[in-house]
């Protein structure tokens, strides 16, 4: 690979796929196509070092736009991670206007530069949750207006790929992805964990679908990998740790990689979701951003049990496990499990072969 355009590359994912081709693979130039500037975390420091060199360059792009193309290279890939995800903290016509417009604009600019080569990040979110275990081949139902417009901008892909011979086009599924970086529910789920005031409602054995980052990257990879030795033109794979690991999991593997010693308590679910919803009223009356809300809470308590079984059938083997996660994690960026980075650093005259 030549050049490699990333949209939506300086956020989350964008940022590790990004620090992944860079570190591993040959590539001359990775462009970086966001709204938002590229990350100055330390995680993203070869990043930031390939900016500096040349090596990758950011062009700031808002992805509702049609793209500007002389100012994009002739990409031999394109991955599209462009959009808007979070639930709640959007209208509904902003996920349709932000994801459909961006899977028609990237398609349009892959027309343009006759790029053969796509891979698009969906979600798990088009087969809405459910305690039974879905896969590829299950029929895709969403329930929200994110779900569906990640639906609808995975068949605008797919008639791109059918619309001229050789075109390779690869779907990834993903459950919730979490690492450095990603602000999110994990995150939210750790940092209760470490100052004590998580607890448990009734949902010890709820179900959630999920992977690490650097995981994911492995798997566009593969994909990418697989496609190209078998001349398959459409690729659709889920992606999670296998199998689903319900939520009591991520806790424990999250106390043990923090040390954290306490027993999480237990509330009853009616009354944590009858508090939520005062709370929220209020914080909205005031402009108060905070992570308790009616829709939150029910996520908590509701599974997304999704089997990656396109992987297992083509003999992905993964590089993490749950736990791995975390300590992976934690050795990035330990101030999301309450330690104080410079107690992580090692001396100057440590051996080599020691170093991080």
């Amino acid at each position: 690979m030549k050049q490699v355009v990333i949209f939506g590359g300086t956020g989350f994912i964008g940022t590790h796929t990004a620090q992944r081709l860079l570190r591993e693979f040959g590539v001359e130039q990775i462009v970086l196509v966001d709204i938002n500037p590229p990350q100055t975390a330390p995680y993203a420091a070869g990043l930031r070092a390939a900016l500096g060199s040349g090596k990758a360059r950011f062009v700031q792009h808002d992805i509702r736009q049609p793209m500007p193309v002389d100012a994009l290279p002739n990409a031999d890939l394109i991955f599209n991670f462009a959009a808007v995800h979070r639930e709640p903290g959007h209208q509904p016509s902003e996920y349709y206007e932000t994801n459909l417009l961006g899977a028609m604009h990237v398609c349009n600019y892959a027309d343009a530069v006759n790029c053969n080569h796509i891979v698009f990040t969906s979600s798990i979110s088009p087969y809405a949750v459910s305690e039974e275990s879905k896969h590829e081949e299950s029929l895709p139902v969403p329930e929200t207006p994110y779900g569906g417009s990640k639906l609808v901008a995975e068949k605008m892909h797919t008639a791109w790929q059918k619309a001229a011979p050789g075109r390779r086009l690869l779907i990834v599924r993903p459950g919730v992805v979490f690492g450095p970086g990603e602000g999110g529910n994990v995150t939210r789920l750790i940092h209760s964990l470490t100052k004590g005031y998580f607890a448990y409602m009734g949902n010890k054995a709820t179900r959630k679908a999920g992977g690490y980052v650097k995981e994911l990257t492995n798997v566009f990879l593969f994909g990418v990998d697989y496609q190209k030795r078998n001349s398959e033109g459409l690729t659709l794979l889920n992606f999670s740790v296998q199998p689903t690991p319900a939520l009591s999991q991520y806790v424990e593997a999250i106390r043990k990689v923090g040390g954290i010693n306490r027993e999480p308590h237990s509330i009853p679910r009616g009354l944590l979701l009858g508090v939520s919803y005062p709370v929220e009223f209020i914080a909205r009356i005031f402009g108060i951003k905070q992570p308790v809300s009616p829709t939150r809470i029910r996520k908590l308590y509701r599974s997304t049990n999704i089997e990656p079984r396109r992987l297992q059938e083509l003999g992905y083997a993964y590089q993490y496990s749950l736990e791995e996660s975390f300590e992976d994690w934690k050795k990035d960026k330990p101030e999301d499990f309450g330690v104080d980075p410079s107690e992580t650093r090692l001396p100057r005259q440590v051996s080599p072969q020691l170093a991080p």
